[in-house]
């Protein structure tokens, strides 16, 4: 009697172990972060009424060269809003807000790549009617390149935007994403206007005449992606069902020379109907595809191949809802009293903890005032666990702002390893705040160049070894909600001093693995060695 009671006890003793062991692995460092709007000199309000209840985009981009991410925010009826980033590495947040020719009104969405590939990130402005490609001349300075660049702003309310450059083009392919006819305030059901492809013009660098995208249905997120590790791009583009009459979330086969088609169902595609609003996309399991993360009222999802390829046969577009299984439903407010459905806009997957686990941010707020969803809806802040659960803390973080948010940014602003926030508020001003985390692992920035055209390298594939597992990202222009990014791409590293990184480029050519140390930033080119870079 006594034995067995000695061998229970050893065998609880085990399982405590066990469990103990268990929740060591899934202990999640939670981030620290400071607002300091005021301090930093942050004063920008999304303004305006019927016609801005969507939009409200943030952009960040390094338009002097010296590695600090500098800001655009949309302003709505009030014009747009340049930031200069005046911060120190590792210190507080500053910026200075300065005239730099990108300061339009009606502006909604704010995307930055580098167009002409010349070295000068350049602006694409999304406007209620004319949208307005901003050409950079350095040093932050850019001026309106429609005529010369043969860019058709249209006269559409335009809240989507995703870049890409097809097989062999030297120019790129734009998909501008428009909303509803906005002269139909009184009945807008039904009234969704044309999305179009802005592709080359096929003799030099300019572009042709737009190309409509029939069906269209409200779209308020596009994302040029390679879903199926295809080495082709397809659109994928998130509707708003509020406004369209038979619609639905919608992939598209954009292969260079072709004319675009949907995805069918014959080809595995499924009819999926939310207010789409916001994508994200990131390979969560390493399993070499993205997962995909929309965001809608009280009706978030998260895509996963319903069944990756296997033998060399292609993968069907079938996608799976596991949103509930791995905790990022965020379909209703985490604090406070107000317990009515969520509304969820920008949307971005990034490793604010450092921990080599990708981490998911939300931007939250009603549309304006519909007494059905949550009036105060925090934001949330979503960190991933070793067993690739979420679990919320964005109230523990310091970011559980109840402001109506809409679009939004995590960057290093301060170039301290530490991914930092700002957050678009509609009426009420823009919301910053540092990332201060004393808890937070190793970790590298990465940036990508190749000569010639596409010279940032959109549609690559950035890959971080961590352990046994490959971190993966694809590098975009698009996703979000009204909102972009160029410049620095972050990963966390956890405990790891070194780490190997390579880039699968565009056209399909893998460089090989190359070692390189932790808490550093690296330029990558095609072919060459890591290079350090260090802030001057």
């Amino acid at each position: 009697m006594r034995v067995m009671s000695l061998r229970l006890a050893l065998a609880a003793l085990g399982v405590a172990g066990f469990a103990q062991s268990v929740a060591a692995e899934n202990t999640i460092a939670v981030p620290s972060f400071v607002e300091e709007t005021a301090s930093a000199g942050i004063d920008s309000v999304y303004a305006g009424e019927w016609e801005y209840m969507v939009g409200g985009g943030a952009a960040t981009f390094d338009c002097n060269a010296d590695g600090f991410a500098d800001m655009l925010l949309a302003g709505g009826t009030s014009p747009a809003k340049f930031y200069r980033n005046a911060s120190t590495k590792g210190g507080a947040l500053h910026f200075d807000a300065e005239t730099s020719g990108l300061e339009l009104d009606k502006v909604a969405g704010v995307y930055p790549m580098d167009v002409d590939s010349d070295g000068n990130t350049d602006l694409v402005l999304l406007r209620v009617g004319e949208n307005v490609v901003m050409r950079g001349l350095g040093d932050c300075h850019f001026e309106r390149a429609n005529e010369a660049w043969g860019f058709d702003g249209g006269d559409a309310w335009s809240t989507a935007f995703a870049a890409t450059w097809e097989k062999g083009a030297m120019w790129p392919t734009l998909a501008i994403g428009n909303y509803i006819n906005r002269l139909e305030e009184t009945s807008p059901w039904g009234s969704c206007t044309d999305n179009w492809l802005q592709r080359p013009d096929g003799t030099q660098n300019k572009f042709a005449v737009p190309l409509a995208l029939n069906p269209s249905y409200c779209a308020l997120s596009m994302l040029f992606t390679d879903w199926n590790k295809s080495g082709t791009p397809s659109l994928r583009i998130s509707n708003d069902r509020e406004y369209y009459e038979g619609g639905q979330e919608q992939l598209w086969h954009v292969d260079a020379g072709q004319a675009p088609a949907l995805y069918t169902e014959k080809e595995g595609w499924k009819p999926l109907r939310i207010w789409g609003m916001g994508i994200a996309g990131y390979d969560l399991d390493s399993d070499g595809y993205q997962e995909y993360f929309l965001t809608s009222m009280a009706d978030n999802k998260l895509q996963t191949l319903a069944a990756p390829p296997k033998d060399g046969k292609p993968a069907e577009a079938t996608f799976k809802d596991v949103a509930f299984a791995k905790g990022v439903t965020a379909h209703r407010p985490y604090t406070g009293s107000d317990l009515r459905p969520s509304t969820a806009w920008h949307t971005q997957f990034e490793d604010v903890n450092n921990d080599g686990l990708v981490d998911l941010f939300i931007a939250k707020g009603n549309v304006a005032k519909m007494p059905d969803f949550a009036a105060k809806d925090p934001n949330n802040l979503l960190l991933q666990g070793a067993d690739g659960k979420f679990t919320e803390s964005g109230e523990a973080a310091g970011v559980a702002s109840v402001a109506i948010s809409r679009g939004g940014a995590l960057a290093d602003f301060n170039m301290d390893g530490l991914l930092d926030l700002v957050v678009v508020n509609r009426w009420e001003k823009a919301q910053l705040w540092r990332n201060t985390s004393t808890n937070a692992g190793h970790w590298i920035g990465v940036k990508l160049q190749q000569p010639g055209a596409n010279r940032d390298a959109i549609g690559a594939w950035l890959e971080v070894k961590h352990g046994e597992k490959v971190m993966r990202r694809e590098i975009f222009v698009g996703g979000g909600c009204a909102s972009g990014r160029n410049g620095w791409w972050h990963f966390g590293l956890g405990d790891m001093a070194k780490t190997e990184v390579r880039v699968v480029w565009p056209d399909g050519t893998a460089d090989e693995w190359q070692s390189v140390n932790s808490d550093n930033f690296y330029i990558l080119e095609r072919s060459k060695p890591a290079q350090v870079w260090a802030a001057k």
